[in-house]
């Protein structure tokens, strides 16, 4: 039986308030934040990232979601501050997973995740939306939200208020004092940083830039002024996603005279559930589908096309390669990047320009003198507005690399708040809150990377770790036959891949092929029964260390045996 010394103590441990992520620490994208009390769980996103090549074969990595599989009955919903796919790409990878009771969106992020959810139709889900307005309560939770401005309609902060204060997540966020859409919702900032902030979760995306961001309708200007100037045919490449600037362009096309032809599914995807819920507007017979090409005068034509990241498979990447079957570069093409480069991504998107430049093209990119594109992340000055307006307790940045974090932490340290109460963590490290203060549980929350290859399977990070092998060191067969008698036929054969040149291997071949020879023979005089494993894993041991003396590398070595019958 418990005595009342224990009963306190488990009440207390009850009454803790934690903050962790599952994502979105360390990188840009991912973004998934768990506030959990009392046997309630509280979910902020579910994003994803799209990986680079350092991992080799892989599209996309999502959260582990082990944690809140084993915890579902607490979890009381899942809360999108807005609809980019770093907030809600990892959604329906998440409800096959974990029960989700409701799924708690705004506007145009309600289209795009029931567009994505067509595409799981096994999968069933409850969604609700919300407003600057809404209000939602909880045993331990009450939510509601504060307008801000992003690159995307219907972005919110949102405030948890608890029995310690409010926690609030300024989600993805700028500051743009003449924006396309709403303006944000100062008063009620303000208003939070009154009522008492126990704990400010904010962007930090751009907390290594120092300059203020521009204002959306700057670069429509420019787009205007660019379009009204360019002879022939015009190409742009976007981020799908960035709703304002699709309009923006479609705009300066209709002012010039262009029909607007849309290449790439994610484009496609999103002028069209963006038409339909309205964020998106032109008049009929303006935006047309790729088919419609063909038929256009082109110079009164703009292609929107994605690909500004250089994403292979992308339009823009094809168009630069020469393999996209519907457009070929002509002579008097301009292609405008109206985009930033997500950091990772330079190599590529250099790469393409310098296709797209030696085929003949003009390519505009953003830069002081032509303002192509503006960020949606607040910069130092916007975040210092922030912390000013939430005057938080205690701070902690998320959404970011390591630098940004560290950027972020010291900008709130410099504004004030102690550096004792600033926490940069990583993704399962837990924030916790009490009557008593704050402290970190490090890896109190299993958080780890889940991959997926194109067809949205799983792969194991084993595999990766082999895949990363061969593409570093490269790999060799080693390929010997067995008779029925365990005696060995004929000599090893060897094959490489990635290895070294062919003239670098053929002075080691032989040597390599007799240390193989020697280790066979030897093992099949000192064994009556062969265990082709003990046999497989010495060769690679014995190999690995043979050729690494010889050549300082250490190929990925697959040993191959054949039995026959005879």
């Amino acid at each position: 039986m418990k005595n009342n010394t224990t009963k306190q103590k488990e009440k207390k441990l009850n009454n803790d308030i934690l903050i962790y992520s599952l994502g979105g620490l360390g990188v840009v994208g991912m973004n998934m934040y768990v506030v959990e009390s009392n046997g309630e769980i509280l979910i902020m996103d579910a994003g994803i990232l799209f990986a680079d090549d350092d991992v080799h074969g892989i599209n996309y990595i999502i959260p582990d979601f082990t944690y809140l599989k084993e915890n579902q009955k607490k979890i009381v919903g899942l809360f999108i501050t807005h609809g980019h796919e770093d907030h809600i790409g990892a959604i329906p990878f998440l409800l096959k997973q974990v029960n989700i009771p409701t799924i708690y969106a705004s506007g145009i992020a309600i289209g795009f995740i029931k567009n994505k959810m067509l595409e799981f139709p096994d999968i069933s889900y409850n969604i609700q939306g919300y407003s600057g307005n809404s209000v939602f309560k909880f045993k331990n939770f009450e939510v509601s939200f504060f307008k801000t401005n992003h690159s995307i309609p219907d972005s919110y902060g949102m405030a948890i208020k608890t029995y310690l204060g409010y926690i609030v997540n300024t989600g993805d966020f700028k500051f743009d004092f003449n924006p396309i859409g709403e303006k944000p919702d100062y008063f009620k900032m303000t208003a939070l940083g009154k009522a008492g902030v126990l704990c400010l979760m904010a962007d930090s995306t751009n907390a290594d830039i120092a300059q203020f961001s521009s204002s959306e309708k700057k670069i429509g200007e420019t787009l205007m002024n660019l379009f009204s100037h360019i002879e022939g045919r015009i190409i742009v490449a976007a981020f799908a996603s960035n709703v304002f600037r699709v309009q923006q362009i479609i705009d300066a096309s209709i002012a010039t005279g262009r029909k607007i032809i849309v290449f790439g599914h994610s484009m496609e995807k999103t002028i069209e559930i963006a038409s339909k819920l309205k964020y998106i507007k032109y008049p009929k017979g303006w935006v047309l589908n790729s088919r419609e090409l063909k038929k256009q005068d082109t110079d009164y034509v703009t292609i929107l096309c994605t690909g500004s990241q250089g994403e292979p498979m992308a339009a823009l990447s094809r168009i630069a390669n020469g393999t996209h079957k519907q457009i070929k570069l002509l002579p008097n093409d301009t292609v405008i990047y109206s985009s930033k480069a997500i950091p990772g991504n330079e190599i590529f998107i250099n790469r393409n320009i310098n296709k797209l430049v030696h085929a003949g093209a003009h390519v505009i990119q953003n830069s002081p003198l032509t303002d192509t594109h503006t960020t949606g992340h607040a910069s130092q000055n916007e975040i210092r507005m922030m912390l000013s307006f939430i005057q938080p307790k205690y701070f902690m940045p998320v959404h970011g690399e390591y630098l940004m974090l560290k950027e972020h932490a010291k900008i709130a340290c410099e504004l004030g708040i102690k550096k004792e109460n600033c926490f940069v963590l990583d993704c399962g490290d837990a924030l916790v809150f009490n009557d008593k203060g704050a402290k970190v549980l490090k890896k109190k929350i299993p958080a780890s990377e889940v991959y997926l290859d194109s067809s949205l399977r799983e792969v194991d990070s084993n595999i990766l770790k082999e895949r990363k092998h061969m593409a570093d060191e490269g790999l060799i067969s080693v390929i010997f036959t067995l008779n029925k008698t365990k005696k060995q036929i004929g000599s090893v054969i060897l094959a490489t891949s990635g290895f070294t040149d062919i003239d670098s291997f053929k002075t080691l071949e032989n040597s390599i092929k007799q240390k193989a020879n020697d280790i066979i023979s030897n093992n099949l005089k000192t064994h009556k029964n062969i265990n082709q494993r003990v046999l497989e894993k010495q060769l690679i041991v014995e190999l690995s260390k043979f050729i690494y003396q010889k050549t300082e590398r250490k190929p990925l070595i697959v040993p191959i045996i054949n039995n026959i019958n005879k």
